[in-house]
């Protein structure tokens, strides 16, 4: 599952084609995801997606990624996800099926089963959905509008199937993400590199999934920033 940023490494002069050729052609044994998420687009006042033209809000990459080269895309109005790869049928099925955006049956949830990894080029930690996933699994009543809150969605697949989805959004809470990164790196389960100055972090997704899971299991609220900590509003 890569998450990405394209500007930075425009500034270097690399080339957007050439970046998406290189993770699909490193990851042709196996399964390439990125996040093509519509959040800005599909709302309330719009509640409509279609895997293939609904455009992807989370960078240039993944927008070049799902057009020129994914084979699938999740139905989720918010929080999809394109892929390529012999599991990406597998990984992005079950999408639709529950009311929240990284439920156990979302890609998201289902990464630690198959040994995945998610890489963050050139954006941070608080851009790694999977810490959502399990703020999902242990309280989401904490993190997410209420049940009674929760937005219909209609979802068109790329055959012309509709179905009805519904959603619960997360609430807009200062999260601290990177506190997790560092209790990796504590325990030498990061992979950190550069390409051209520009950052990019590796990590397994069972390991994340643990991490955060022992941790709320302890203290549920622990991923709401406190005073002083490092937080982005989410």
């Amino acid at each position: 599952m890569a998450h990405s940023a394209f500007s930075t490494l425009a500034h270097k002069g690399h080339d957007a084609a050439t970046v998406v050729q290189t993770f699909v052609g490193y990851m042709l044994p196996g399964t390439l995801l990125m996040p093509t998420m519509s959040w800005r687009t599909v709302n309330p006042s719009t509640p409509f997606f279609d895997e293939q033209t609904t455009a992807s809000a989370t960078g240039y990459l993944t927008e070049l990624f799902r057009t020129s080269y994914a084979t699938h895309r999740s139905l989720h109005p918010t929080h999809s996800v394109s892929g390529i790869g012999k599991l990406a049928d597998k990984l992005l099925a079950t999408h639709h099926l529950d009311e929240t955006p990284c439920s156990a049956n979302s890609p998201w949830g289902l990464l630690d089963d198959y040994n995945a990894y998610v890489l963050l080029l050139g954006v941070g930690m608080d851009s790694c959905t999977l810490i959502h996933h399990v703020e999902e699994s242990i309280a989401p009543n904490l993190y997410f509008f209420p049940r009674e809150s929760r937005e219909r969605y209609t979802c068109r697949d790329r055959h012309g199937n509709e179905f009805e989805v519904y959603t619960r959004r997360t609430l807009r809470l200062p999260r601290n993400f990177w506190q997790f990164q560092d209790m990796l790196a504590a325990q030498g389960l990061v992979r950190v590199a550069q390409i051209d100055s520009v950052a990019c972090l590796a990590f397994r997704a069972s390991d994340m999934v643990e991490v955060v899971t022992e941790t709320l299991r302890k203290q549920p609220d622990a991923i709401i920033a406190k005073p002083g900590q490092r937080y982005r509003m989410m």
